[in-house]
């Protein structure tokens, strides 16, 4: 479970200067504006791009616990709340933080990452991913940074559930317990065409048993007729 009880500091500078005119500026020299909600009334922060790309690439990833320390001297725990990325460069553009009680627990989601090779897919099944990201429950520090599924237990016809998921302590699973989170099924095609070619070699089959019979009855026939003349 990587990532899991991860802290990292960094430092922000809360802005006093709000306003489109002011973010641009804030981007065009390496800074990245956010907001820090929390109790209290919301904190507009800057903070350097490298500070918080460092931060967020730890073996936690967007599941970190990061102790914002404000150049005003006050200091936050907080996790990422939501993130604005420019479809063109792929780099964020905006930032929202939200303060969390490391005691208590908080509602986030968690990608669901594939791992392994399922045997029934080289026996001629098809593997299927179930939904990218499910739902968890924990305290901060518990939040695993994704979910791994090993497929490589997956025969034909088998499937791993999130009833499945015991391995993760301190996380409880919101999302339905039946919910399918990878399978291997047959390839039903491949089973129809199967029950076609069987269907009709049986109907070959009748046919060449049916005429053997016509003949003996059509020589029976004339065996009759014979002897009435």
């Amino acid at each position: 479970m990587a990532g899991v009880g991860t802290r990292v500091k960094i430092t922000v500078a809360e802005r006093t200067k709000l306003g489109s005119a002011e973010t641009r500026r804030l981007r065009a020299t390496g800074q990245i504006p956010g907001v820090i909600y929390g109790q209290n009334t919301p904190v507009a922060i800057a903070v350097a791009a490298t500070d918080l790309r460092a931060a967020l690439t730890t073996s936690a990833g967007l599941h970190a616990v990061l102790d914002v320390v404000v150049d005003t001297g006050a200091s936050h725990s907080v996790v990422v709340k939501d993130y604005q990325v420019d479809k063109v460069r792929g780099t964020m553009t905006h930032i929202d933080l939200m303060e969390v009680n490391l005691d208590l627990v908080i509602q986030t989601t968690v990608h669901v990452n594939i791992v392994g090779e399922a045997p029934g897919a080289k026996q001629g099944g098809t593997l299927s991913h179930g939904p990218t990201d499910i739902h968890v429950e924990a305290r901060p520090l518990d939040v695993p940074e994704q979910i791994d599924i090993d497929v490589s237990v997956l025969g034909l016809g088998d499937a791993i559930r999130i009833s499945d998921l015991s391995s993760y302590s301190g996380v409880t699973f919101l999302d339905d317990p039946d919910t399918v989170l990878a399978s291997v099924t047959s390839y039903a095609g491949a089973e129809d065409g199967a029950d076609e070619g069987e269907g009709e070699a049986d109907a070959v089959a009748e046919a060449d048993t049916a005429e053997p019979e016509a003949e003996a009855a059509g020589d029976d026939a004339e065996a009759d007729a014979d002897a009435a003349e």
